[in-house]
Parts: C-alpha cells; sequence; structure tokens
C-alpha cells in the first residue's frame, strides 16, 4: 500500500500512574512492557502493525525514555528509525492530540494503545477497511459484549447498555480527515469519564442520559448526536474479533491475556 494511502499508526504507551499496578505486578519498569506470552505488550502491537497491510508509518507516544533504554529490542525498533518515538503528555487524550497535530492534514490516523495486547493484523486491516468504507471523519471500533462474554466469559469489560444492543469499547480510532481531529479535543474534555458510560452520555445532554437509563438510545443515536455537538461524522466499526474488546487495565486483564496468549500460540 502506498504512503499517500496507508495509516500513519500512533501507539500510546505512557502509564497512566507512576506506580502503575500491572506493572508493578510483572516487575517491569512501565506498563508497555508488561509480557504477554513472552513478548511485551508494546512489542505485540508494534509487531501486529508492521505485518498489517493498511499500515504505513508507526510512532510510539512513550513510555518514558528511560524506559525505552531499559529494553534493547525497543530501543533498536526507534534507533534504526523502524518506529518514531515521542514522549508522552500528561494524559492519553492530550497525547494523541499533540502527535495529530504534527501530521499531515491529509494523513489517515490509526489510534490504538501499548496495552492492547491481542490486537493481530487481521484485526487492525479488518478494522482500517471497515473504517474506510463508512465514508467519515471518525470511525470508533465496538464489539458486541455477547460476542466477547461467549468467547471470554471470564473477561470484566465496561459494558454500554443501548436499544437493541449492547457493546465494549476497543480502544481502536481511525481519524480520517483533517476535521476529524477535532474530536481529540473533545476526548480531553471527557478522558476522565471513559468507564462511566451515563456521565459520558451527559455530556450530549440530559435527555439523551434518560433514554439511555429506559433503553430507547441506540448507539447510532449517540453517534449522531455527537456528530452534530461536534460538527463531524462519526460512525462504529462493529469488530467480530471477541479479543479486541481487551485492553490490560488490570492485573486481571493481564492474566486472562497470558492465558489466551497460550492457547492461541505463537
Amino acid at each position: 500500500m502506498s504512503s499517500s494511502s496507508s495509516f500513519t499508526a500512533i501507539v500510546l504507551a505512557g502509564d497512566r500512574t507512576p506506580d502503575d499496578p500491572v506493572a508493578r505486578a510483572a516487575g517491569v519498569s512501565c506498563k508497555a512492557l508488561t509480557p504477554v506470552g513472552g513478548i511485551p505488550m508494546v512489542l505485540r502491537v508494534l509487531g501486529a502493525l508492521a505485518e498489517a497491510q493498511a499500515i504505513g508509518n508507526r510512532i510510539l507516544c512513550g513510555p518514558a525514555w528511560h524506559a525505552v533504554e531499559t529494553h534493547k529490542e525497543l530501543h533498536d525498533l526507534i534507533a534504526s528509525g523502524q518506529v518514531k518515538w515521542v514522549e508522552p503528555q500528561a494524559t492519553p487524550s492530550s497525547s494523541a492530540h499533540a502527535v495529530l497535530q504534527s501530521l499531515p492534514r491529509e494523513q489517515p490516523v490509526l489510534l490504538v494503545t501499548a496495552d492492547h495486547a491481542l490486537l493481530s493484523a487481521r484485526l487492525i486491516d479488518y478494522f482500517c477497511s471497515e473504517a474506510r468504507s463508512r465514508n467519515c471523519d471518525v470511525a470508533v471500533g465496538f464489539a458486541a459484549y455477547d460476542l466477547v462474554a461467549s468467547a471470554y466469559p471470564d473477561m470484566k469489560r465496561t459494558v454500554m447498555k443501548f436499544r437493541g444492543s449492547r457493546v465494549c469499547g476497543c480502544n481502536l480510532y481511525a481519524f480520517l480527515s483533517a476535521r476529524g481531529r477535532s474530536a481529540a479535543a473533545f476526548w480531553r474534555q471527557v478522558e476522565t469519564l471513559r468507564k462511566k458510560p451515563i456521565q459520558l452520555i451527559s455530556a450530549l445532554g440530559w435527555i439523551p442520559v434518560l433514554r439511555y437509563l429506559l433503553g430507547q438510545f441506540t448507539l447510532r443515536e449517540a453517534l449522531s448526536r455527537l456528530s452534530r455537538r461536534l460538527d463531524l461524522s462519526i460512525e462504529a466499526v462493529m469488530l467480530p474479533f471477541p479479543e479486541a474488546a481487551l485492553d490490560v487495565d488490570k492485573v486481571s486483564d493481564w492474566e486472562l491475556a497470558q492465558r489466551i496468549a497460550e492457547r492461541k500460540g505463537p
């Protein structure tokens, strides 16, 4: 795929807290270096992006440079120019916003996180292809909760309950236009609400909250209202991969990711 049509991938790898419990449990200097199946999560993500047909350049935002220097393979990837490293900001949303601002306005961008331990090239290419087909400014990845619960009943995820569907977020975002990047500024406003669906929806107004509580609010309606508020088009991409919903936020997530990786093999 030519560089003009490929996505630039941004991987957010900064720690949210200085003493991350997952990093502490794994005995590593930062969460991104936590091993899953013997491979640090950040290297699993970067490897999947390298294999994906949809991806061109890879930008790693974080971890802190002192953590990079302690890991030879990650340091060598950056030193060789295969991956560009930039310093993380105070929060994931501010990191995303800063990197997006540095890229050419016409460049399509895929935003992922370093704790997406089971990310695969197949999943990435599916999401990027579906995102392009939506002809929108921003595409957001979701997985049906029933799909996730059936495949991995031990997985504890935040569930958003809409009329006709229950979904889990997947930490996959495609920015397909210059206008779409303004969504990153809104993300900075609501970032602390990411695990609180009702408060997140309240950012759209209290009538949507009431409809959500009564089970009358669809996912499409939520995204449509958000699109109108931000003056851009946001579409959902439903992913048929249950592992797309697993990001390693807690030690229990790490343990589950380890078990799944062992079952899947190399």
